[in-house]
């Protein structure tokens, strides 16, 4: 039940945010006297509208976003010669390129107020340099079985929350030194000294040997020695100055992740309907979706920090759509950012060279096949992601 709850939030947050992106147009539009018509949340059939002033607002049958009439986009449209000097596209530059970026700088605003505001309230979580997560069970190959006897931390009484201070004498100063220690130690009885709620308690766990790879501990072919704890989480408090850039690092490991997807891993197109799908490639609304059903869900976090990271999951969504949105790919607005660029550039080259007319524009009728083909090609991009997220789902399980 909790995930349908959380599938339905997200789904409500998107359409909330797809709704901010259209006033970001429709704002700044309405700002530097443009007409804008109608201002609708959804698509198809009108279900209820009312009309004030000289623009419609309303409600359509599907709620998958929203969109503003702005007269004028291009000078393709016709539009009622009252409204000339008003059209869009009748705008000086500098104001049609503020409105083309305000919707993409909505997106912007919500990622930044939703990573903000969970700095502040909760802080953020990082793995720990030596507190226990959990104690969990030693596989000596695949995983545990459901009826798999307990490890040897969890036989020694070490508990969740436990501070490791030392290992056989050893002092511990990060989870990497301490992994490194029992894996060396082999199988065994060792000494582990841990901090818990102020007290020094020190246990006796026995080592178990297992099969990994003695450097690394991943899969290998080294007799090393096991424990069975997880590394847990710390949690980072932040201040309403600390936070800033924090939040602005938040943001451009974001933006970089974006970048990483689109140009690098890109080919995981092949690799959506396989057993190895790449988690941190292309996803989409329902995918997401999905992951956020999961984190509103999960059993072993808060409902505080689950609640968290479900809104740094929305964020995250929302800078994904922002960055997208501004890719220089006609329809898209950073493919109509390209088209104003490329005609004020080619017209500051013509007065270096005298002339003194006005703008020559873009025939954009001329651009429409590569529009139709753009549009096409995400649609059928949409419906692949959209069957591979229904039939081989991310899941952060």
């Amino acid at each position: 039940m909790t995930n349908v709850i959380g599938i339905v939030a997200f789904a409500l947050a998107l359409i909330v945010s797809v709704v901010l992106h259209e006033a970001g147009h429709f704002v700044t539009a309405r700002h530097y006297g443009m007409k804008a018509s109608k201002f609708f949340v959804g698509f198809g059939p009108t279900l209820w509208s009312r009309t004030r002033g000289e623009t419609e607002y309303g409600f359509k049958a599907f709620p998958a976003g929203g969109f503003v009439k702005i007269e004028g986009m291009t000078p393709l449209e016709e539009i009622d010669p009252a409204d000339a000097d008003r059209a869009f596209h009748s705008q000086p530059a500098r104001r049609r390129a503020v409105v083309l970026v305000a919707g993409s700088f909505m997106h912007l605003v919500i990622a930044v107020v939703l990573i903000y505001g969970v700095l502040l309230a909760l802080g953020s979580s990082r793995p720990s340099e030596n507190k226990v997560g959990r104690t969990v069970c030693v596989p000596v190959t695949g995983q545990c079985a459901a009826n798999a006897p307990v490890g040897p931390a969890e036989r020694a009484g070490v508990r969740a929350g436990d501070r490791v201070v030392s290992f056989d004498g050893t002092p511990i100063g990060d989870w990497k030194q301490f992994t490194r220690l029992i894996r060396d130690h082999g199988p065994g009885v060792a000494t582990l000294v841990v901090d818990r709620d102020g007290r020094t308690v020190t246990l006796q766990p026995d080592l178990v040997a297992v099969q990994r790879d003695r450097q690394t501990g991943l899969p290998g072919n080294d007799v090393v020695g096991a424990i069975g704890i997880a590394q847990g989480i710390d949690t980072v408090r932040y201040n309403p100055i600390s936070a800033v850039p924090r939040t602005t690092a938040v943001i451009g490991t974001g933006i970089g992740g974006m970048y990483d997807t689109l140009v690098h891993r890109i080919g995981d197109l092949g690799n959506l309907f396989g057993h190895d799908r790449n988690p941190n490639g292309l996803v989409g609304v329902v995918g997401a979706a999905r992951v956020g059903g999961e984190l509103l869900s999960a059993q072993d976090t808060s409902a505080v920090q689950r609640i968290g990271d479900f809104l740094v999951l929305v964020a995250g969504v929302n800078l994904a759509i922002g960055v997208f949105n501004l890719l220089p790919l006609f329809p898209l607005d950073g493919g109509h950012l390209a088209v104003l660029g490329f005609e004020q550039a080619r017209h500051g080259t013509r007065r270096l060279g005298g002339y003194r007319g006005p703008v020559k524009r873009v025939d954009l009728v001329k651009l429409l096949p590569a529009a139709y083909a753009m549009v096409a090609f995400f649609i059928a991009l949409s419906l692949l992601i959209l069957s591979a997220d229904i039939v081989n789902p991310i899941s952060l399980n």
